[in-house]
């Protein structure tokens, strides 16, 4: 049996590094688990894709012909993006489906993505099952046949068919050389925007920088060209598109739970009174203004298959992360399309008649901290995280849902224990100054009680004072602070 590294099965999906943990016979292994996990709940046929990096073909042909080993027939839908995915699986009614993506990370990585019907997510343990199953070579058999299919006029229809402007805009887009460029510029100008491109050309070594929007660094060159163009909007993709990141009329990018608060605002227009959830990172603004405008925010676990299965549980038509995942439940099937929520969010732009800043300026604007991430070893960060979890419980009100956040007199921070990857390698100077810049000087910063430095070997990349940073009640100008202990 081939040697599997056991932590390429995360949280939400199985991922890792190409050519390490990630090679067409692991693979081959991980879809014989996931055609017998689909088989024995009674499904038949499910859909394949895959995204443009150069590392996907002989890993799409691997889990392909491991599914099709156990006797369920499957339909290759091609190069797609992994909205795609969805709504193939969920449009053509079929039991489930894979898409081989490394998603925003970097060239070396690669993984998959794997759904049940209806789109619906696999559960962690579903995801952890698939190496019991593995290990204990205990597969159905069979041989599928299969066929090529494309969702792609389907899905572009069913969004033109959803979604209308009301005035022209001028868009420019920028899809990182991710899949998204082969699919968001003809959409929209279907829509009737008039769109100019920005990297929209495919090329799986992303040359130009990672389609990643929720990192400032690679918003950069759209910025530039919104102001360039003079354009209503910037949008920014990631590598599978199913998240994605705006850029108003003067230049400025907007976190995705204020996008997403706007998109509540319409939601409630025709909806009075519903849920809309959104994770733990999302600032207090958010829950703020969905309460404003009539509607109930629900704070849960961040995870785009935690998000979705809350929607489903619970009949809730909106959600969204702060990484920029938007999950659609109104007419929709409930799942995460970074290109629709950008016809989505275009639509309600075009509505107003102002420009997309004024749109913006309605909301507060609080400043919060980047995202500081301290590698930590996976069998340490849930103690950590447990550890500074009880300090605060004692002294400040708290939600415990995912990690601890921690509500303070004049904001709030959070601390959690990440589902991604460990990092991997020691410090770096330069992460050690970053990190520490972050932050202005303080005199309520304080070191966190009974966690010895020796313990965040852990916290290393930030150096030695990496808890100092995590127990701060933030100082004016910052309204929230977030350790992400990877």
């Amino acid at each position: 049996m081939t040697e599997i590294n056991p932590y390429i099965f995360r949280a939400y999906d199985v991922r890792g590094k190409v050519g390490i943990d990630i090679l067409p016979e692991v693979f081959s292994e991980v879809g014989r688990a996931y055609g017998t996990l689909v088989r024995r709940r009674g499904g038949r046929t499910v859909a394949i894709g895959m995204d443009n990096r150069t590392t996907s073909p002989p890993l799409k042909e691997a889990f392909a012909e491991g599914m099709l080993s156990t006797g369920l027939d499957v339909v290759d839908i091609g190069v797609n993006h992994t909205p795609l995915l969805y709504f193939a699986v969920a449009h053509w009614r079929l039991d489930g489906g894979a898409t081989v993506t490394g998603s925003h990370n970097p060239v070396s990585d690669n993984g998959v993505k794997m759904v049940h019907a209806e789109a619906a997510p696999l559960r962690e343990e579903e995801i952890q099952g698939l190496l019991a199953t593995i290990r204990a070579g205990d597969f159905e058999r069979g041989q599928g046949k299969r066929t090529a299919r494309s969702p792609r006029e389907d899905y572009f229809a069913a969004i033109a068919e959803r979604v209308k402007l009301a005035r022209k805009l001028r868009v420019v887009v920028d899809a990182g050389n991710g899949i998204a460029g082969s699919f968001a510029p003809e959409l929209l100008r279907r829509l009737g925007c008039e769109v100019t491109e920005l990297y929209c050309e495919s090329d799986g070594t992303f040359p130009n920088h990672l389609p990643d929007p929720e990192m400032e660094e690679n918003v950069r060159d759209l910025v530039a060209k919104v102001v360039e163009t003079r354009a209503d909007v910037g949008i920014a993709y990631d590598g599978d598109a199913d998240r994605m990141g705006v850029i108003d009329d003067r230049g400025r990018r907007h976190e995705a739970d204020l996008i997403l608060a706007l998109l509540a605002r319409d939601l409630l227009t025709r909806h009075p009174g519903a849920q809309v959830v959104f994770d733990v990172k999302s600032s207090q603004v958010l829950a703020d203004d969905i309460r404003a405008h009539g509607g109930k925010p629900i704070m849960w676990k961040t995870g785009h298959s935690h998000l979705k299965q809350k929607m489903r549980d619970d009949g809730i038509l909106l959600g969204g992360e702060v990484s920029g995942h938007m999950f659609f439940g109104e007419n929709w099937y409930g799942v995460d399309d970074g290109i629709l929520a950008s016809c989505k969010f275009l639509e309600l732009a075009a509505q107003t008649g102002g420009s997309i800043s004024a749109l913006f300026d309605t909301l507060p604007h609080l400043v919060s901290t980047p995202e500081l991430k301290a590698p930590c070893p996976d069998d340490k960060k849930f103690a950590v995280v447990a550890e500074l979890a009880a300090e605060f419980k004692g002294r400040y009100e708290t939600i415990d849902i995912d990690g601890v956040r921690i509500l303070f007199p004049e904001g709030w921070g959070l601390v959690r224990a990440s589902k991604e990857a460990p990092e991997r390698g020691g410090a770096r100077g330069e992460e050690v100054e970053r990190t520490r810049a972050c932050l202005p000087p303080c005199p309520t910063r304080r070191r966190a009680p009974r966690i010895r430095d020796s313990d965040l070997d852990a916290v290393s990349a930030h150096g030695p004072g990496a808890t100092s940073m995590i127990i701060v009640r933030p100082p004016p100008p910052f309204s929230s602070t977030l350790l992400l202990v990877v």
